[in-house]
């Protein structure tokens, strides 16, 4: 065996590859150019593509044991903080904005896929493609890896990595849209706040609460004991995809006051996904990149178009029901960037009531982007 396939030397590489991007992300460059999900991959393109580590066209089998196990795993301890009755302290405004935009999301990436026909270039991908976007900006990549991991999207690496990077420059354009939003709207149509939810502060609760021998024992039956039951569930009870299976196993298990306080899920599922996106950019070959080149130009503008759409739909919408501008910005970038991108406006707009409600409405997408990314991928 060459050194290079080594897999207990290829995991080492992987996982300092995350340690990489992890420390990188925290730079200021590394923050504009997506942070560490895509620094990882990036990485890890470049020393698979110097034969340091196995690639597509040599790929090993601990890559198909990170596809295949730990990356649904990974989805399922995001999921266990997603608490379905706290979301009515958000207030029914902010909630009923968020339902508003993701259903706003699905109708713009289905008005693109009628207009651009990406089908035609993209083939079958095409379908996956929309689901994926639409997962993504409903609840974020755990949605988006979810329809990705189905259908074995995540093996075709350059197109992945592209439509993530594509993903990555529409959601920073998108920030500085509805950064500017509400001053532009109102002067055009005046804001009005009678709308907005009770005043409210975020739950203080650390962020850094360490996990724990017993944590991480919970964590890992849990998270293998989901995997085990949904997979019999596809076998022999039902064919449907199982990841939607195991989704629904992670927030029915979520709604547990003892489910929900253990310590260390987003943790240790968020490195999880690290590591898989790791093995992403090892599927990353440089020859293939090319190949990408029309139809990355696809893809941008396919997602720019979808995002535009909901962005048309959800101020006209939202505009007419509570014409809260700043609200309404929150709860689109909520749908477009996730909880942490509408944090950061709410904080920007000092509006301190609704960084609560942005968190319980970031967990909401989480619960509702699976579904509707393959409703999306079955009527296309």
């Amino acid at each position: 065996m060459d050194f290079n396939t080594n897999p207990i030397y290829v995991l080492s590489i992987l996982c300092f590859m995350v340690v990489l991007s992890i420390y990188a992300g925290k730079t200021k460059t590394g923050k504009q150019l997506g942070g560490p999900a895509l620094l990882v991959i990036l990485f890890t393109a470049v020393i698979a593509n110097f034969n340091l580590i196995p690639s597509a066209s040599n790929s090993i089998e601990l890559y198909d044991i990170i596809f295949k196990y730990v990356a649904p795993i990974s989805i399922f301890f995001l999921l266990l903080k997603v608490n379905i009755t706290t979301i009515k302290n958000a207030g029914l405004p902010m909630v009923g904005l968020f339902i508003i935009g993701s259903l706003a999301t699905t109708c713009g990436i289905i008005l693109s896929w009628y207009l651009l026909n990406p089908e035609s270039l993209l083939g079958e991908d095409g379908k996956i493609i929309a689901g994926m976007l639409t997962g993504t900006y409903t609840g974020g990549s755990v949605n988006f890896n979810a329809i990705a991991l189905e259908y074995e999207f995540q093996k075709k690496g350059v197109l992945y990595a592209g439509t993530i990077a594509v993903d990555n420059v529409v959601t920073a354009i998108w920030i500085m849209i509805t950064l500017i939003l509400p001053t532009f709207l109102n002067r055009i149509w005046k804001s009005n706040k009678k709308f907005i939810s009770n005043r409210i502060q975020p739950n203080k609760k650390t962020e850094n609460e360490r996990i724990s021998i017993n944590s991480l024992s919970w964590l890992l039956f849990l998270g293998i004991s989901a995997y085990y039951v949904s997979d019999i569930f596809t076998s022999y009870v039902i064919d449907i995809p199982s990841i939607l299976i195991l989704t629904t196993i992670g927030i029915v298990m979520a709604q547990s006051k003892f489910i929900s306080n253990i310590k260390g899920s987003q943790e240790l599922g968020l490195y999880l996904v690290y590591i898989f996106l790791a093995v992403i950019g090892a599927y990353c070959e440089i020859g293939a990149v090319s190949q990408l080149q029309e139809i990355g130009l696809l893809l941008l503008i396919f997602t720019i178009c979808s995002v535009l759409i909901h962005g048309i739909l959800f101020i006209i919408i939202g505009g007419i029901i509570y014409r809260d501008w700043e609200m309404i910005s929150i709860a689109s970038q909520a749908n477009i960037g996730g909880g942490a991108s509408a944090i950061a406006l709410a904080e920007a707009f000092d509006r301190k009531d609704l960084i609560l409600p942005s968190i319980l409405v970031g967990s909401l997408g989480n619960a509702l982007g699976t579904y509707l990314g393959f409703f999306v991928v079955y009527i296309l």
